[in-house]
Order: structure tokens, then C-alpha cells, then sequence
């Protein structure tokens, strides 16, 4: 499982316009091939600033099979003029970790 990980800065006064296209958005990406899931948080310290997290099968699924996709455009157009400065997408994959204390007693 690949994480995809992108800082989201929003223009500011646009957060609310923001999160009603991600509503639209979410099920564009939910669609694509090799998508495991995502969560969208908002920043407590900066509430124009966003946590973007997506779990994916593999790179490829999100670098190829994502971002070269018809639908892909459509993500775009929803989303990508509310950022300033574009976010940088990283990928991560697993090293170690553990569940919570509550799941490693069951």
C-alpha cells in the first residue's frame, strides 16, 4: 500500500467553496482503479490549510492510472484553483507500525 500525502494551502476565504468541490472531487478519485482510500483533515492552526491523505495499491495506480485519466480533469477543474502555492505530492510507503493499544488486545 502506497500513502499519498499533499499539504493543501487554500486561498484564504475560499476554505467553504473548497470543501463543497472536494465533496464533488472524492468521488472521482473513489472511482479510480487501485484506490484504497482517503481522509481530507483541516489544519486547527491555519483552517485554510488542508492534510490531503490517499491510500493507494500502488505508485502507478495514482501516477499513471490516476493523473493520466479522463476523469482526472475533472478532479482538476474542481480543485486545483483553490491553491496557492500548488501543493507538492509526496508518496510514502510502510516501514514499521503498530495498531492501537485497543486493536492489539483483540
Amino acid at each position: 500500500m502506497i500513502l499519498e500525502q499533499a499539504v493543501l494551502n487554500v486561498r484564504p476565504g475560499q476554505s467553504a467553496e473548497f470543501e463543497q468541490a472536494f465533496l464533488q472531487a472524492q468521488r472521482i478519485i473513489g472511482a479510480s482503479p487501485g484506490y484504497l482510500g482517503h481522509e481530507l483533515r483541516r489544519c486547527l492552526e491555519n483552517p485554510d490549510q488542508y492534510l490531503l491523505l490517499v491510500r493507494w495499491r500502488t505508485l502507478e495506480d495514482h501516477t499513471i492510472g490516476f493523473r493520466q485519466s479522463a476523469p482526472y480533469q475533472e478532479w482538476r477543474r474542481l480543485l486545483h484553483r483553490f491553491y496557492d502555492p500548488f501543493p507538492v505530492v509526496e508518496h510514502y510507503e510502510a516501514v514499521a507500525g503498530c495498531c492501537p493499544p485497543a486493536l492489539r488486545d483483540s
